[in-house]
């Protein structure tokens, strides 16, 4: 890598771009999925039939608010910290519920989209005025570091909609090694994970016959045309889910159609593509008891108790240092 690339790759878009598209095995992050347009394609995601993960958590939240809520209050006081928070459809369950007990809490969503804490902190304010919020974008390792400053009275972590699933199981242990590391004694760490199922219903959710799901991985094509200047062409490649039911891996792809050069401007690269070639672009993890159990241990965490919604296909666990 040349100084004069370096100096163009001055912010980690770019840079991240840079390292996946001239990696041996391209991949993008799907993190940069999310702007406002992928923020509403996710939206639509968890609104879809065979999208089951949204429907299962929401139905143990609402079956078990009020055990839930106990675990979380304290006499004294705690900040409710959520990770990856979306729009909150979720959480406000138990937010509507510790707010009409005049629980003593601050909320704090955080979230790697501006977009999504603005509408978030706006929709709040609506409709659960009484609530104190304060919102933050930062991606989770960012913030971690932050999380240590709160440490004044009982921190309750939550990491809903199996976003944990975005990582490899070292990373993931890495992940929850470094959130063991911001939490006291008493503290909580809440955390849902999709569990392994019948291998069928895993590929139905993300493999959409609407194209929902191919849209929002190829936003981040429409992303990097429109942010650094590339000129790739969506309809050239075509979204690819696999599932590996012994790892519990699902895996997305973006799968050229065609041979075909794409130039990006910004960080003056020109990548050509095979036919067949792929751009790697998301894993969703699926788990059992066995997994989590190993996971928490090789963290330093250990399982309190866990919720599962009807069916038994997620989980959500209540994790302490």
């Amino acid at each position: 890598m040349t100084t004069e690339i370096v100096k163009k790759l001055n912010t980690p878009f770019k840079k991240e771009v840079y390292e996946g598209l001239t990696s041996d095995l391209k991949y993008l992050s799907s993190k940069y999925i999310y702007d406002k347009k992928g923020d509403k394609l996710f939206q639509d995601i968890m609104a879809m039939p065979s999208y089951y993960l949204t429907d299962c958590e929401f139905e143990i939240l609402s079956l078990h608010t009020e055990e839930i809520a106990a675990l979380f209050e304290e006499k004294e006081g705690f900040d409710l910290i959520e990770l990856g928070a979306g729009d909150g459809k979720k959480t406000k369950v138990l937010l509507k519920h510790l707010v009409a007990k005049n629980a003593d809490f601050v909320y704090k969503p955080i979230d790697i989209s501006q977009n999504a804490i603005d509408d978030l902190t706006k929709t709040l304010a609506q409709e659960i005025p009484n609530l104190a919020v304060d919102a933050e974008k930062g991606e989770y390792f960012e913030v971690l570091d932050r999380l240590k400053q709160f440490n004044a009275r009982k921190k309750v972590i939550v990491v809903l909609g199996s976003n944990m699933g975005n990582l490899l199981h070292p990373r993931a242990i890495e992940f929850l090694t470094q959130l063991k590391d911001t939490m006291n004694k008493g503290d909580l760490l809440f955390m849902g994970l999709d569990q392994k199922k019948n291998p069928q219903t895993i590929i139905d959710a993300y493999n959409d016959p609407e194209g929902i799901t191919a849209a929002f991985n190829k936003n981040l094509l429409h992303r990097i045309n429109s942010e650094l200047g590339g000129n790739f062409n969506p309809e050239n490649f075509k979204h690819w889910e696999v599932y590996d039911p012994e790892t519990g891996t699902a895996k997305s792809f973006l799968v050229a159609t065609e041979a075909q050069e794409v130039t990006i401007e910004a960080i003056d690269l020109t990548i050509n593509f095979r036919q067949w070639e792929t751009i790697h672009t998301e894993i969703s993890q699926k788990y059992d008891d066995e997994i989590v159990h190993w996971l928490a241990s090789a963290s330093g965490l250990k399982i309190a108790t866990d919720f599962t919604d009807s069916k038994a296909y997620y989980k959500n666990y209540v994790f302490t240092k």
